[in-house]
């Protein structure tokens, strides 16, 4: 698991690393590849929407505090910081702010729960997240892009509901009908194996839309070099804020051990594949905006694997003393 998932995070360094090359070297050739992004984004929220089930949203009134703890935490608390990290850092750059308040606003609908079997944390209770997440995410969208952006830049948003229709709405529905006719028409072990297909195409999906980008935009992107550094420095520190809140929650609310790192895996990882198809759409001809959402995720992998080890250190401490109290 641990190998697949690294696997997978190299194709993101190698879209933008082969991207800033063919943007360099190709300029002429790359100029056709930008009437690749349109249909990549759509590939990319298909298979994004495909991934989600809306059967364990009957859990939720078993584990509302619990729910009702995470939802308060990813969608008022974080938002704040969020906000704040962004004025802090890019309150003059309208759209390196609007990216990095986007990659930081919304958590990650999906492949938390990796990380969070990984570190032995309740996945069961995690599948309910993910489409409760959705679904908050569908709504506060256009409401959060209008507030948080919209009121501190220039940025056109008057056609943003319509937008959202086309590009967000239409694959969601599309998608999930798709789902429910292939979990009808084919047996579960045909059906889980198309699944986990569809989920692997995610990452190539998306490093082919990385690639596009910043071939594309080579010359806006590599004319800011300072800024990304910047960028980096201010998911960090998110990622520190938000370590702090679920150790505070958790210990609030004393929560088991498997709910914590549910808690701390699912307040960390960021929707950013979603983000970054949506911000393509909704803030056209950005390379900025886009640029700010995918270093975000650089950063993103390493430190839920740092905290998947920490919670793997933990169990085995315990599981130590217990062994040597057993023995005394």
């Amino acid at each position: 698991m641990v190998n697949a998932v690294n696997a997978k995070q190299l194709l993101l360094p190698a879209g933008i690393i082969t991207g800033l090359l063919a943007g360099t070297f190709f300029p002429i050739v790359t100029e056709s590849i930008s009437n690749l992004v349109n249909p990549l984004v759509l590939t990319l929220l298909a298979l994004l929407f495909f991934e989600i089930r809306f059967d364990p949203i009957s859990k939720i009134a078993r584990n509302r505090l619990f729910i009702c703890l995470v939802w308060l935490s990813n969608f008022l608390i974080i938002p704040l910081f969020a906000w704040g990290l962004s004025v802090l850092f890019f309150a003059t750059e309208p759209a390196l702010y609007a990216g990095l308040l986007l990659y930081l606003l919304f958590p990650c609908t999906d492949w938390f729960l990796a990380f969070t079997r990984m570190a032995k944390g309740d996945v069961s209770l995690g599948s309910v997240l993910i489409p409760l997440n959705l679904v908050t995410q569908l709504l506060f969208f256009p409401l959060y892009l209008s507030f948080f952006i919209g009121l501190n830049t220039d940025f056109n948003l008057s056609g943003v509901w319509g937008t959202l229709g086309r590009w967000f709405v239409l694959p969601l529905l599309g998608a999930t009908f798709l789902r429910f006719v292939f979990a009808k028409v084919l047996s579960q072990d045909r059906f889980s194996t198309l699944h986990k297909f569809t989920g692997s195409l995610i990452p190539w999906v998306l490093a082919g839309l990385v690639f596009c980008i910043f071939s594309c935009h080579t010359q806006q992107l590599t004319s800011h070099p300072k800024v990304f550094p910047l960028v980096l420095l201010a998911v960090f520190i998110f990622f520190i804020l938000t370590w702090i809140l679920g150790e505070l929650f958790a210990w609030c609310f004393k929560l088991k051990r498997p709910q914590h790192v549910l808690l701390a895996m699912s307040t960390t990882a960021r929707n950013s594949p979603l983000m970054l198809g949506l911000a393509t759409v909704v803030l056209p001809e950005q390379p900025l905006v886009y640029a700010a959402l995918i270093i975000g995720m650089l950063v993103e992998f390493p430190h839920l694997a740092f905290l998947t080890h920490v919670f793997q250190r933990r169990i085995n401490l315990i599981s130590n003393s217990a062994q040597n109290s057993a023995v005394v």
